[in-house]
């Protein structure tokens, strides 16, 4: 059963560059709190490509419940992945936290991540959605969804992936570059599920289809839609979500859309994570699994998806403000950790279909 959803006037009622990690000798490891007392504090380095205000208090939720001092590297993950590698085994990274589990793969690819065993971590979050040998682990959810102009096209035009490369959508499709990791691991998952060939066509028919180059993030798609540069657009969920429940304008931005969630009546919609990993250069492993364990508990998931918009994994967890709307979609069961082996080939895709 295929699902859309509106922003309509109800929505009036809803709420409407990198910092370096403190330096220190052998980061992670004790050092005095209070020479005078004789007591330790520990510290935990924490790379992030996260930019919230919510996070900030993520942070000092876990430093109030541990006594455990964090410092957080704030970059996006590519900013964070070459830091790395010009850090190596230097780097002081303990945990590193990033969105798609594409981005997790490259870390891991590059030696930056470590396997861990967590019996806490394995009961709260679904095989799905983490490494298979504990490299990463997804700690909340997104959906790559279609947000449409229902002036411009019927809803059956829209409810699947494969609908976006048919001729009839010629000139209607916005979307953002091909080397955004999002549309790589999309790509990647149609590689999976459907093979080589099929992802080809399926990327040259889209390419045939943009009403302009690829530009702009999530949000400029769902904009251009709105004012009618296009007739339809691939995003991430949460885009459109914080639209739906952000400044009057943006309102009414999302209410000229409806959301459709793709492959309802087969695979259902491809998804992905925010992940975190134990740095591989962690001299505090023990410290990082305790908190990326936290991020699963009902408080760490709140803040962790409560400004992003992200969906929860643990059940438990409160569901963000304004994530209703766009609640009860039969989401991909294709495994995460596979979307990696796919990402050069989908790229390779990508440049012979013309998708720039």
């Amino acid at each position: 059963m295929f699902r859309a959803f509106i922003a309509t006037a109800s929505l009036a009622a809803l709420v409407a560059c990198g910092q370096p990690v403190s330096p220190a000798e052998n980061p992670g490891a004790a050092e005095p709190a209070d020479p005078a007392a004789g007591t330790t504090s520990q510290v935990l380095n924490i790379y992030s490509a996260r930019h919230y205000d919510s996070d900030k208090a993520m942070y000092a939720k876990f430093e109030e419940e541990t006594g455990i001092k964090v410092n957080v590297r704030e970059s996006g993950a590519p900013e964070l992945l070459e830091t790395m590698k010009a850090e190596g085994a230097d780097s002081p990274a303990d945990v590193i936290i990033v969105s798609d589990a594409g981005a997790l793969y490259q870390f891991q690819r590059e030696g930056f991540t470590q396997p861990i065993r967590s019996d806490a971590l394995e009961a709260a979050i679904p095989e799905q959605l983490r490494e298979k040998d504990g490299h990463w682990f997804g700690l909340a959810k997104r959906a790559r969804v279609i947000v449409y102009d229902p002036q411009l096209l019927p809803l059956e035009e829209v409810d699947t992936y494969a609908d976006l490369a048919e001729d009839r959508l010629r000139g209607e499709l916005c979307v953002r570059s091909s080397t955004n990791i999002y549309n790589l691991s999309l790509l990647g998952e149609i590689i999976g599920r459907l093979g080589s060939d099929a992802a080809e066509t399926w990327a040259k028919g889209v390419a045939s289809n943009f009403a302009r180059p690829p530009e702009g993030g999530d949000t400029a798609q769902i904009e251009a839609v709105a004012a009618g540069q296009c007739a339809a657009a691939i995003v991430n969920h949460y885009y459109w979500v914080r639209l739906a429940t952000g400044t009057t304008e943006e309102r009414l931005t999302a209410a000229k859309t409806l959301v459709s969630f793709p492959d309802q009546d087969a695979g259902g919609t491809h998804i992905n994570v925010t992940g975190a990993a134990v740095s591989s250069t962690s001299r505090s492993p023990d410290l990082a699994v305790k908190f990326i364990e936290f991020l699963t508990t009902p408080d760490g998931q709140a803040l962790l998806t409560s400004e992003t918009k992200e969906y929860p994994i643990v059940a438990s967890a409160p569901v963000p403000e304004g994530l209703e709307l766009l609640a009860n979609f039969k989401q991909s069961d294709f495994p995460l950790s596979e979307l990696g082996a796919h990402q050069a080939e989908a790229q390779a895709i990508f440049d012979r279909a013309g998708w720039n």
